[in-house]
């Protein structure tokens, strides 16, 4: 009987100490599941983009030249030849359209030939003046003759004026009938043909001049200040990678009546001849001196007694709060100076559940 209570007590001691084995075995299983049970918080995140607190705006226009010349003929006349075509390129001086010379070649020569008659006639009437003061210095004539000698050969010298002032005008009506470029540019307009009866000063040719460009948009009246103030600059639809700086030149005095818009001309001193006449190009306007700001999401922000903070994910998952510089509160947002770095991931849901000792997993990202 001793032995077999001695033999029980021991099988019983065997039995509680394998318990407690498997005891501390299951808590050690329990504790690496829990841990391996804890899952990772999944966030959706924001990523920090600082921009100037006033948004640069943007208008689509045209390049035109700054000054179209409309050419025309100094006289009258009936057209005989066109010498240029719309898109032609012209240099200074360059013929661009003529006229039937013949009735000015004849005004021409009428005038000449009253500028020889009129040089006989002052010859006649010198002589005539120079005997009547030869007579009356000898007495042998009145004052009154030598008065009209004299007066003829004043009328005579006035003629003789006036015919040589009449042949410097034909001869330049002669040349007023090629009509010539005087500055180097394109052709926009040809308004006249061979064969037409052109009156003096009608419009026969349009030439835009090469020497400066400008961008012409319409600005609407909000934004007419940062127009006249602002810093400009414009780039060609063709060209989207190289910007050209801009000048206001020019605005209207008044809207169009049907858009409410000012029309606004801005000058491109750098445009070469890569910049086309009626290229579409993008005016961008954009204040001189502003503060850069990012706009985040309010559900980002949180605050525990301090300064408003936000949560920074990093790439292994973890976060960390970070204090920043609320510059002012919107409807939807909150604009930030400061605090975060250009392209921070920062949270932007639940931020208020969130612990800084727990790993996140980023579901999606926005830009702002």
């Amino acid at each position: 009987m001793l032995v077999r209570s001695i033999f029980l007590n021991y099988f019983r001691l065997l039995a509680g100490v394998s318990l407690a084995f498997i005891a501390v075995a299951l808590a050690g299983c329990t504790d690496t599941a829990a841990e391996k049970a804890v899952p990772t918080r999944p966030v959706l995140v924001a990523t920090v983009h600082y921009e100037a607190e006033s948004p640069e705006r943007s208008f689509v226009g045209t390049i035109k030249p700054r000054i179209e010349t409309d050419m025309g003929f100094r006289v009258p006349g009936k057209v005989a030849k066109r010498l240029v075509e719309v898109g032609q390129t012209v240099d200074v001086g360059q013929p661009l359209a003529t006229l039937d010379e013949v009735d000015l070649k004849l005004q021409a020569e009428q005038a000449e030939a009253e500028l020889r008659a009129a040089t006989g006639v002052l010859a006649q009437a010198a002589a005539a003046e120079q005997r009547a003061k030869d007579l009356r210095a000898k007495g042998w004539t009145t004052d009154a003759q030598m008065d009209q000698s004299r007066a003829a050969a004043d009328e005579a010298r006035a003629r003789l004026n006036r015919a040589q002032r009449s042949v410097e005008l034909t001869n330049n009506s002669l040349s007023y009938a090629t009509l010539v470029a005087d500055t180097r540019g394109v052709v926009t307009a040809t308004l006249v043909d061979p064969g037409q009866v052109v009156a003096s000063g009608q419009t026969a040719i349009r030439v835009a001049r090469f020497a400066e460009k400008e961008a012409v948009v319409a600005i609407p009246e909000t934004l007419l200040s940062r127009a006249k103030d602002g810093v400009a600059s414009v780039t060609l639809w063709s060209e989207p990678n190289r910007k050209y700086a801009a000048k206001l030149r020019e605005i209207a005095p008044a809207a169009d009546p049907a858009t409410r818009t000012y029309l606004a001309k801005f000058s491109l001193p750098d445009a070469g001849d890569s910049v086309s006449l009626g290229m579409t190009a993008t005016l961008t306007l954009a204040d001189p001196e502003t503060m850069r700001v990012a706009r985040l999401p309010l559900s980002a922000l949180f605050s525990e007694g301090g300064d408003p903070s936000l949560y920074i994910v990093d790439d292994k998952g973890d976060v960390s709060p970070n204090p920043v510089t609320v510059k002012s509160y919107e409807s939807n947002d909150v604009v930030i100076t400061g605090g975060v770095d250009e392209g921070a991931k920062v949270v932007v849901l639940g931020v208020q559940k969130l612990d800084p000792s727990q790993k996140v997993r980023v579901v999606s990202s926005l830009s702002f």
